[in-house]
């Protein structure tokens, strides 16, 4: 009789790495990055007066925004993996992942997220974002299940999923910091700290498609809508190069920082157009986008010095 990879710890432990694992450089680590980098200028961001001591924050902060980071994306992948049509697709796009490679049948999939669901929510609980954990398994639930992953309202969904994610880590390391002081408090965004989260929404929802760009055998493999399925895969490149820089600027004049500063993202951004433009890497041009996001992140923190 075969041995079911749940009752394994370490068969899986490292099923848990390989359902996650190609999220955690380019999505993990810069939400988390933002949670730093957001709680360094929170008062420009949220309704606390002054900003976390960075060692404080790294100590205590940074891994708990690791871990809701984390076990939240892990229930996302879990979800998407387990569909007939993903499966599917990842025999195209990353034949690499557990179940393309039969380390694990969907059925077992579905009562590992069974299991995952209950304990991500009590977890997200704990570091004080239940309410957030909840909206991103909504959020989950209707681009898995309710297939809106493969309409055009894809980026829709992913933009206010990266929204909650990134104020959640803000709120996680601010209180993660004060809970040793005795003095947590809910942690409440400012006009100043919603709009900026609007315009990072804004940000990912017109240019994350060069995450697309990678995958587009699989997802017509699936019938995925996508930016350079549906508009075709120079128009999407075009567009990219056009938003990129647009946002790019939009984002150091509404933070008003100084050329110096300014510089790092608008020159990234263009380097992204170039990788875009000229087909150096679709993979090396999403994780150059990543790193333009980090380099956005760190915007508001001028604004506090």
């Amino acid at each position: 009789m075969p041995v079911h990879p749940l009752t394994q710890p370490v068969e899986l432990l490292s099923l848990l790495w390989e359902f996650s694992e190609s999220d955690v450089p380019t999505f993990v680590l810069p939400n988390t990055a933002f949670g730093l980098l957001a709680a360094l200028a929170a008062p420009a961001l949220t309704d606390v007066a002054r900003s976390p001591s960075l060692w404080p924050l790294v100590v205590r902060g940074v891994p708990r925004m690791l871990l809701f980071n984390w076990v939240n994306v892990f229930i996302f992948e879990l979800a998407n993996q387990r569909l007939p049509e993903s499966v599917k697709e990842d025999l195209a796009n990353k034949p690499w992942r557990p179940l393309p490679r039969g380390r694990i049948t969907p059925t077992q999939t579905r009562q590992l997220l069974l299991g995952a669901v209950p304990a991500v929510i009590a977890m997200s609980t704990a570091l004080g974002v239940g309410n957030e954990s909840a909206l991103i398994l909504l959020l989950a639930w209707m681009y898995n299940d309710l297939r809106g992953g493969d309409e055009l309202t894809r980026d829709l969904i992913i933009a206010i999923a990266y929204d909650i994610f990134l104020v959640s880590s803000l709120r996680i390391g601010i209180m993660a910091t004060t809970t040793a002081t005795g003095t947590a408090a809910p942690v409440r965004i400012s006009a100043t700290g919603y709009s900026w989260l609007m315009i990072i929404g804004c940000v990912i929802t017109t240019t994350m498609q060069v995450q697309d760009l990678k995958d587009q055998v699989g997802d017509r493999l699936r019938g995925r809508k996508t930016w350079p399925i549906v508009l075709g895969d120079g128009a999407s490149r075009k567009w990219i190069a056009t938003c990129v820089p647009f946002w790019s600027i939009v984002c150091v004049r509404f933070w008003k920082t100084p050329l110096l500063v300014s510089a790092i993202p608008v020159l990234l951004g263009l380097w992204v157009c170039v990788c875009v433009l000229l087909k150096t890497g679709d993979a090396r041009a999403w994780r150059w986008w990543c790193l333009w996001q980090v380099a956005l992140y760190g915007l508001p923190i001028y604004s506090s010095l």
